[in-house]
């Protein structure tokens, strides 16, 4: 089994949680700008996610784009799950340092979401 168009397998998978306004950011940003959507990670030099429906891949773009992480099969079936609840997902690993950075990654992500979130806001309508 491979992850999507890379032929590499994670070194581990966890469970986690993606937190509720991280996740509600990206999925509006998906929804305005379309996708896939990269996002390059401030004070993270060289990595990048790459935002879609159903994963967000983080890469080393310096490295020709090779996979850090994955958080995929986000579990949002909702029906017990409000808008402020995070949401659950998995984590797969496929560096050896990867889960040094794995939160710093969804803290600058979010920070960038927002960011690109409020100057859309901010663009006059046509």
């Amino acid at each position: 089994m491979t992850d999507g168009e890379y032929d590499i397998f994670p070194l581990r998978i966890m469970s986690k949680t993606i937190d509720a306004v991280c996740y509600n950011h990206a999925r509006l940003a998906l929804l305005r700008i379309g996708k896939p959507l990269r996002i390059e990670l401030q004070d993270h030099r060289g990595l990048v996610i790459i935002l879609d429906n159903d994963s967000w891949l983080c890469v080393d773009s310096v490295s020709d784009d090779q996979p850090i992480m994955m958080w995929c099969e986000f579990d949002t079936s909702r029906h017990n799950t409000a808008l402020n609840e995070d949401v659950p997902c998995l984590l797969h690993l496929y560096h050896n340092q990867a889960g040094l950075i794995m939160g710093s990654a969804l803290d600058a992500l979010n920070l960038s979401l927002s960011e690109i979130l409020l100057a859309l806001k901010s663009q006059p309508s046509s």
